[in-house]
This record gives structure tokens, sequence and C-alpha cells, in this order.
């Protein structure tokens, strides 16, 4: 979050080359990646595809079905998740999708041979609800996941 990483920055001599943050279309954080340019750090995408399901307008969907996105694929010959991950990847991302199917890592992988327009560009970034499909930072904790914090 843009607090944990100026809280960082402040503190730190280093400046970190790569911060790894939920990135989708659903939940862009546009302010965290501003932050990132600013300082030179990589924004590595994870949930690139915005996983399986995902809260839109009060109801469960799913980011692979999501009209503007399935149209886009359809005028390139792809796949929806193909356009999610060149999407990232046009805007200066790292994306990490996951998969253990191999057809799947083979479709992730081709995304090199199109771009995306303007429009394009312009119609994905305009799907952002603002809400995380992954857990809040602020609740990963150790404590949370049933560990003790060293007082040392």
């Amino acid at each position: 979050m843009v607090d944990h990483l100026t809280t960082l920055l402040d503190q730190a001599s280093v400046v970190p080359a790569v911060n790894q943050i939920e990135v989708h279309p659903y939940f862009q954080q546009r302010d965290l990646q501003a932050l990132h340019t600013e300082h030179g750090i990589l924004t590595q995408a994870w949930s690139p595809i915005g996983g399986i399901t995902h809260y839109r307008d009060g109801k469960h969907s799913s980011t692979l079905q999501d009209p503007v996105i399935g149209e886009i694929a359809a005028a390139h010959g792809k796949s929806p998740a193909q356009v999610m991950l060149r999407w990232g990847v046009q805007q200066g991302r790292s994306v990490i999708p996951k998969s253990t199917k191999p057809a799947r890592i083979a479709e992730n992988l081709d995304v090199f041979d199109f771009d995306l327009s303007a429009d394009e560009l312009a119609a994905i970034d305009a799907l952002d609800t603002g809400q995380r499909g992954g857990p809040e930072p602020e609740v990963i904790t150790l404590e949370s996941f049933g560990r003790l914090i060293p007082e040392d």
C-alpha cells in the first residue's frame, strides 16, 4: 500500500527494484503504481487476470467473462486472459499469472504478437472498481496465520 511503501522509502537506504501487488482490470491501484513510477520501482502484478471470481456491482462475476474484455479479445483473436496480460505488459508491468495447466501456461505466454489500441487500453482502465479480490494487506500478519512474532 502507499503508506507501507512511503514508510519504507523514508527509512531505507535502498529503493526496492520491484513491488509485487494485486493489479488487474478491476483493481488497478493507480496511486501506488504512480509512486512506483516516481521512484523507479517495477510493478509486478499478482493475480493479473483478477482471479477466477470477483465482486462487481454487488454481483459475483469473473474478469474472464467481462463483456468489454471479451469484445477486445474477439477483435484480436485472443482469449480474455491474454488481453488482460497484454494490458499489463503494454502498460509496463511485470505480470505473473498462475496456472498448472500446460495449455494455459502456453496461452499466457502468447501475448507478444498483438498490441492494444489506446482506446482499448482506456476501456480496460475504465473497469477499475477499487475493490480487492485478495486479502487486505493490513490483515496479513503473523498472528492472523497463527504464528508468533518474536520480540527480538
